[in-house]
């Protein structure tokens, strides 16, 4: 099947983020805030593929009419529901964002960085404009504009590509157990965070990932052209999610040797 090829051909960057040595680099209450303050980015960016493809795939405008895509429409309509609206580990509705969010509050790590794109977004700016007013580092900045331009091309297939195989099934439960066996102080509390990459993570796997490949696999049909962009586009999105770990990593590192 052309899908497997697509895996196949993703196998070496994938194992290559799952081996990174940022997981490894991670032993404070410190490096976890700096590694959340910088990882939300794609915690947000995911969001902003998935609703694109829900435009691409349903009808979102009044006056309705079908979309032509029924099957697809159903698949992208269940991972909307849930990833936008969750619970928390509460019982609380929310989307997955808020939830990373909510464990960032939890943990004092700086809510800032993203803040500010978001209201830069917020009082009109376009993401161009939001991410040079917000100054970013390169490896923030490259990824959320790669991201963008994946949604520019309003191409369901290579939204949905890059949508699939970037997904964050790619953080292993080796480094939720780095979280889990941290010495923390006394009065910080992992609970939310350990309960966001543990959730993310078994809906991605049992439910979203082999609906997301379905999805890829339907909309590519038996078109070698739209295999061929799915592959390519995946590939560099997972350079950039490497390059966002190696941005984190530098971090890590450089304030170490403060």
């Amino acid at each position: 099947m052309m899908i497997e090829k697509i895996e196949l051909e993703l196998r070496p960057l994938r194992k290559k983020l799952q081996q990174h040595p940022v997981y490894k680099s991670i032993d404070s209450i410190t490096d976890i805030r700096l590694f959340m303050e910088q990882h939300v980015f794609a915690v947000w960016d995911f969001m902003s593929l998935l609703k694109q493809l829900q435009n691409e795939l349903t009808c979102t405008e009044i006056p309705w009419r079908p979309s032509g895509h029924p099957l697809s429409a159903r698949l992208i309509n269940e991972i909307v529901w849930g990833e936008e609206s969750d619970l928390n580990r509460n019982g609380v509705a929310m989307s997955h964002y808020e939830m990373y969010i909510e464990a960032m509050y939890s943990l004092k790590a700086s809510t800032k960085g993203i803040e500010s794109l978001l209201n830069n977004l917020t009082s009109g700016k376009s993401i161009e404009e939001a991410l040079q007013n917000t100054k970013l580092p390169k490896s923030i900045s490259s990824f959320l504009k790669f991201t963008f331009e994946v949604i520019k091309t309003k191409k369901a297939h290579i939204i949905a590509a890059v949508f699939t195989f970037g997904r964050e099934d790619l953080i292993p439960d080796m480094f939720i157990e780095i979280i889990k066996n941290l010495n923390v102080p006394g009065d910080e509390d992992l609970s939310d965070l350990i309960y966001y990459f543990e959730r993310h993570i078994e809906v991605d796997a049992d439910q979203h990932g082999p609906i997301a490949l379905k999805m890829v696999s339907q909309l590519c049909g038996n078109d070698p052209i739209k295999y061929e962009e799915a592959t390519n586009f995946s590939k560099r999105a997972l350079e950039l999610r490497i390059g966002l770990w190696d941005g984190i990593l530098h971090s890590l590192n450089k304030s170490t040797s403060l």
